[in-house]
């Protein structure tokens, strides 16, 4: 277990504090100065709002404070510390073609897809890295890899479904690869109905074999079709099965949330290795939480005065 900032140039704003501490006791200084000058000494410290020793010190102890959790929160403070992750970082792959819009599973085949995409995110470890696309006659990157779960909901919401034909995968497996290019462990998690038309089924399962990806693919949809803006959509399974197979991915039909939730178990398989904690967000918590008592404690020394 560690700690690493990813931001360390931010450590320099730390020499603010002897800076502060300085000022502190100079100011207090002045004031006790001005203060010897009348005979009552406890009457003009009141004056001031201040009891020259205990209270200032307090204070400085909560500015020092939330000067700390601020920089390190803005260094991007990251605890390393063993625990489960992923053994493969994922692009989940969204058919956004037109076959998506039947109906056959409600309240679409491109609703649920998402909705399934989500879920997946979900049962994953914090740490696990995750890009988001989606395709149809043409790819679309709607978010870079990363292991911010709330990034990836977002992404994955804003997707439309396209008003047009085709579905080509091949492209969809290069976006992917790209997306991937500084990941070790490689894998695609594509959601679609299959029906592939436009470029080479073979191309698609070669391209994937040179650059050492495993796809997993999700049929959305019903063998017996569903009624899609152009007509009936059927899903073509066997598209979705060849890629799996000769990749050495796993295929699935999902009728119900708990073969969901199985079917995430067998793709992301877990291990135990070092993994990172972004502690950015609590630190700027934590900094809020400091000022809220410390404007407490100042207002409960101004009601004593």
């Amino acid at each position: 277990m560690y700690l690493y900032f990813s931001n360390p140039l931010y450590l320099n704003l730390l020499f603010a504090i002897p800076i502060l501490i300085f000022f502190h006791f100079y100011s207090i200084r002045n004031m006790k100065g001005k203060a010897l000058k009348f005979a009552n000494f406890d009457a003009i410290s009141r004056i001031n709002g201040i009891d020259f020793y205990s209270k200032n010190v307090t204070v400085l102890i909560f500015n020092v404070l939330i000067i700390f959790s601020l920089v390190f929160a803005l260094s991007g403070l990251t605890l390393y510390k063993e625990m489960d992750v992923s053994s493969f970082s994922f692009v989940v792959a969204i058919d956004s073609s037109e076959s998506m819009s039947a109906t056959d599973i409600a309240p679409s085949r491109f609703e649920a897809a998402k909705e399934t995409s989500v879920n997946f995110i979900d049962s994953l470890p914090d740490s696990s890295r995750v890009g988001i696309i989606s395709f149809s006659g043409n790819s679309f990157i709607e978010q870079e890899v990363t292991n911010n779960k709330q990034e990836l909901r977002r992404s994955i919401q804003n997707i439309e479904l396209t008003n047009y034909g085709g579905t080509d995968l091949y492209e969809a497996v290069s976006t992917s690869l790209y997306l991937l290019r500084n990941e070790e462990n490689k894998a695609i998690i594509l959601f679609s109905d299959g029906q592939v038309n436009i470029g080479n089924l073979d191309d698609v399962i070669e391209n994937a074999r040179k650059n050492n990806i495993m796809i997993h693919t999700y049929v959305i949809g019903t063998s017996e079709g569903g009624k899609a803006s152009f007509g009936i959509s059927k899903t073509d399974e066997d598209s979705l099965k060849s890629i799996a197979y000769e990749t050495g991915g796993k295929f699935f039909k999902i009728d119900s949330k708990e073969q969901m939730t199985e079917s995430f178990k067998e793709v992301a398989v877990l291990t135990r290795k070092l993994g990172p904690i972004d502690l950015s967000v609590y630190l700027i918590f934590l900094t809020i939480l400091i000022f809220v008592v410390r404007q407490f404690f100042v207002d409960i020394i101004n009601i004593s005065i």
